[in-house]
């Protein structure tokens, strides 16, 4: 089979990364995969993530081996030091990531909370319960001026969770980033809430979680970070919060199915604060690392 690999133009360019495309295809045009590789900034930039999809007619005939010589060259190009990739468990992109090089580093593992089963009262039950010296605060899109300092000095609460063997860095944030995440939720249209703790003794942000929820309201909405400081862990925060955004999205999104979360296999914690929420598994996926 005649094999074109054509780079694209990707215009959506994030405001700390930037993606790559190409495009397989056959003697007559035929479109026969695709490959996306984001390069990241600020804290991650020996990092590349690729996508890579290739019509399940066309598999085992090189379609995808070429699409990854290509991405994994501008990785190269680009003075990469890893390209990571994501494979459902038992899918073919499982067998086919290992057999070019990639490494298992994270196991993944998916869960949703049907909101038709959620029940309001033991939501209720769960928030109002004392937790001494913090207050729940929260915000839909950009966070606010006078918090905006401290949420992002939060965001630390992410730089020690399970990751396994991967080679993820760390992110850094200040205010323009937490603005700029926003913005991009906002530019597609969708909707960001956020719930944070708050520590009443100087007003700082102690932890937080947020949500998107499509813009229609409708389908599910998907987990983002969830995070407490260090020096504030082993008070509830986590569920706390976790409890909040799903009561918020519950009264809110009436048309909403579900919320999805996903979890490193290794954070038994998170995964202990979802079951007791009864989020229910889904599925794993597998991620892989290719080092260069």
């Amino acid at each position: 089979m005649s094999l074109r690999i054509t780079p694209l133009t990707d215009p959506t360019h994030g405001a700390h990364s930037r993606r790559l495309v190409w495009l397989a295809s056959d003697a007559d045009s035929v479109p026969l995969g695709t490959a996306f590789l984001r390069l990241f900034d600020g804290g991650q930039e020996h990092l590349a993530e690729l996508t890579l999809q290739v019509h399940p007619a066309e598999r085992r005939k090189g379609v995808g081996s070429g699409l990854l010589e290509a991405a994994v060259t501008a990785a190269r190009d680009n003075a990469r030091r890893c390209v990571s990739a994501q494979a459902e468990a038992g899918s073919p992109g499982s067998c086919f990531l290992p057999a070019h090089g990639f490494r298992k580093v994270l196991t993944l593992r998916f869960a949703r909370l049907p909101l038709a089963d959620v029940d309001p009262a033991a939501l209720a039950g769960m928030i109002e319960c004392p937790h001494p010296g913090y207050r729940l605060e929260s915000w839909q899109g950009t966070v606010p001026a006078d918090l905006a300092r401290t949420f992002a000095a939060s965001r630390r609460a992410m730089d020690d969770m399970p990751m396994e063997d991967t080679d993820h860095g760390i992110t850094i944030w200040d205010v323009d980033r937490v603005r700029a995440a926003a913005k991009a939720v906002q530019d597609r249209g969708d909707h960001l809430h956020t719930v944070v703790a708050i520590d009443t003794t100087d007003d700082s942000i102690a932890g937080f979680t947020e949500l998107v929820v499509p813009g229609d309201g409708t389908g599910d909405g998907q987990h983002y970070g969830t995070g407490v400081l260090p020096e504030h862990r082993g008070h509830g925060l986590g569920r706390w919060m976790k409890a909040e955004s799903i009561r918020q999205a519950h009264g809110r999104y009436p048309d909403l199915g579900g919320l999805l979360t996903d979890t490193a296999d290794s954070n038994t914690h998170m995964r202990h604060i979802s079951d007791s929420l009864d989020y229910v598994p889904t599925h794993t996926t597998v991620q892989y690392q290719l080092d260069l």
